[in-house]
């Protein structure tokens, strides 16, 4: 672990580091809270002698002002407390003048944008540089249209926003932090696959030759791989219109509506392909699912 050590304590990563340890601790104190709201103790307490029935139905609030702007403040001065002592105790991680006959190996983007490097192993760079943040942002737009549900609002729970709160996490950490933390420490010369007990003196072998997903199944080339392309991806979309064929009578989709939930199936499927692709490419080398004269997936 000597070889982690010495990356973790690079002064540009170290704020990296701070920023997982950040947001374990913040989670943790989401998962408290939730639980604690969630639990069937948490029922509101029987209405006293000034407060009315529906008074006494509505879960336990209070104020934004001063409640959560003192506490805002005093979290933002901290904040500037840290970052003014980092400034003047740490020097900025500068290197040289860019010189063309010396590049770095591994050539690192900024770290919010190591997410996007890493995608570009498992994508072509129209997709993973303009059609995944776009998609990141055209969804984030439409969360208030499609997700009208009222349960839970200003409240910290899980169990009455499963759906949301495990797709959430799931695309936050687990396809925007976790990428950063991949290309921060497990990405070496050449960005090979690095362990962080493998030192990167050591060389890597030459990766293995990609292959798509058609040559996988033993069809090479032609009309042949196109269609089993196009198969493969029609299916894979095709589930969300099977899931709704099976659900369609529940009071959650009649709440939703064909056209919300065409939509969120769309972007919940489309987030879900990320890992699945960035599985085959580690496990089975496939570069594309769907390799076409016009695009490729």
């Amino acid at each position: 672990m000597e070889h982690f050590l010495h990356i973790l304590r690079q002064p540009d990563n170290l704020p990296i580091a701070g920023m997982a340890v950040a947001l374990l601790f913040l989670l943790g104190v989401w998962w408290r809270q939730a639980r604690r709201f969630d639990a069937p103790a948490a029922a509101p307490a029987p209405p006293t002698e000034n407060e009315t029935d529906a008074e006494a139905a509505l879960p336990e609030r209070v104020n934004t002002w001063p409640y959560l702007v003192r506490v805002e403040l005093l979290a933002t001065l901290v904040a500037m407390v840290v970052l003014t002592a980092w400034s003047i105790l740490v020097d900025a991680p500068l290197e040289g003048p860019a010189d063309p006959n010396r590049t770095p190996d591994p050539s690192k983007a900024p770290w919010y944008f190591l997410g996007l490097q890493e995608l570009l192993v498992y994508f072509d760079p129209w997709i993973a540089g303009v059609m995944v943040p776009l998609l990141i942002i055209v969804g984030l737009m439409l969360v208030p249209y499609l997700d009208r549900n009222p349960r839970g609002s200003g409240q910290y729970t899980f169990r009455q926003r499963r759906f949301a709160v495990a797709t959430f996490l799931f695309g936050f950490v687990g396809l925007w932090v976790v990428p950063i933390l991949i290309g921060v420490f497990c990405r070496g010369p050449g960005w090979n696959w690095y362990w962080p007990w493998e030192s990167w003196e050591v060389a890597k072998p030459v990766a293995h030759p990609s292959r798509d997903l058609a040559d996988l199944l033993g069809v090479s080339g032609g009309s042949g791989a196109f269609v089993v392309g196009g198969l493969a991806v029609g299916v894979w979309y095709g589930l969300g219109f099977v899931f709704y064929l099976r659900r369609r009578h529940t009071a959650a989709l009649r709440a939703l509506g064909g056209g919300r939930y065409a939509l969120t199936a769309f972007l919940f499927l489309t987030m879900m392909a990320i890992p699945v692709k960035m599985l085959l490419r580690l496990a089975l080398d496939v570069k594309y699912i769907w390799a076409t004269p016009w695009f490729n997936l």
